[in-house]
């Protein structure tokens, strides 16, 4: 059985995170980002000194914020090099613990944990059907699991697709790059078309219009370090699937979850609660 993972994958996403530990994220701008995602997560359902885990934790950053609220938090990743950049970031939390481990070789024991989420993940496996469903039989009934995944612009306008189509062509060519030809690619790309457009949406946004299908307008509120971090994250990455929401409502359905919440500002991040 061929495992469900894209070794390629997971060694570009060390390397990202071993150039972009998020230490150079201001407080204030990574609680806005961890709020973006966990808006919808329900924390007043989780029962006292919760035990939870993060599927592919990367650099820690959104663990980072979780392990606080909870009792016990399990952080996974198959990269050795990002793991070594969350355990530096969680140093300080002494609640985390911490495993290699893809989706397929999770050391968790099934319905034993109380809730997981795993962010921007599992659109970057060859099965992500398959890798849902192992996440959630490792919940308890009733236990929420918060997902993350790249959604298809199905609520976007045509002309929006046809210039995310064009992106994907310059991905195919940059992702299969060395790694150290890719950083410096996607790098020109955030100087020349994210710091622009971003900023050129939020000018327009100050001037009272709506900037929500501008290209890169959810970036005009953050850093240039994080426009440098994601350009490398989509024009690097050389294995995403994405989704409409309704193909995100039904796969969740199909692996065991119930009661399911989308977020109206990160599309499309959703909770559902195991049946």
């Amino acid at each position: 059985m061929t495992a469900n993972i894209d070794k390629k994958v997971v060694e570009g996403f060390g390397d990202e995170w071993s150039r972009f530990d998020q230490t150079e994220l201001t407080d204030e701008e990574l609680g806005r980002m961890f709020d973006n995602y966990f808006n919808i997560f329900p924390w007043e359902r989780l029962p006292e000194n919760a035990v939870g885990f993060d599927l592919g934790c990367g650099s820690g950053r959104w663990a980072k914020l979780v392990a606080p609220r909870v009792g016990r938090l399990v952080v996974m990743d198959p990269s050795a090099d990002a793991l070594a950049v969350a355990r530096r970031n969680l140093a300080d939390a002494d609640n985390v613990e911490f495993h290699k481990a893809g989706v397929d070789d999770m050391p968790l024991r099934d319905e034993s944990f109380d809730f997981g989420y795993s962010l921007g993940v599992l659109h970057h496996i060859p099965d992500t059907e398959s890798g849902l469903e192992n996440c959630v039989r490792k919940l308890k009934s009733g236990a929420p699991f918060l997902v993350y995944l790249y959604y298809n612009f199905d609520n976007r306008p045509a002309w929006f697709r046809l210039i995310w189509r064009t992106s994907e062509l310059i991905r195919g060519f940059v992702s299969k790059m060395p790694n150290g030809l890719r950083y410096v690619f996607s790098q020109i790309f955030a100087a020349v078309l994210y710091w622009p457009l971003a900023r050129f949406a939020w000018l327009t946004e100050k001037m009272g219009m709506n900037v929500a299908n501008f290209p890169l307008s959810q970036y005009r509120n953050n850093s240039f370090y994080v426009m440098r971090n994601d350009a490398l994250d989509r024009f690097g990455t050389s294995l995403e699937q994405r989704f409409s929401k309704a193909e995100i409502e039904a796969m969740m359905r199909r692996c065991g979850l119930g009661d399911i919440t989308f977020s109206e500002t990160s599309f499309w991040t959703a909770v559902g609660f195991k049946n």
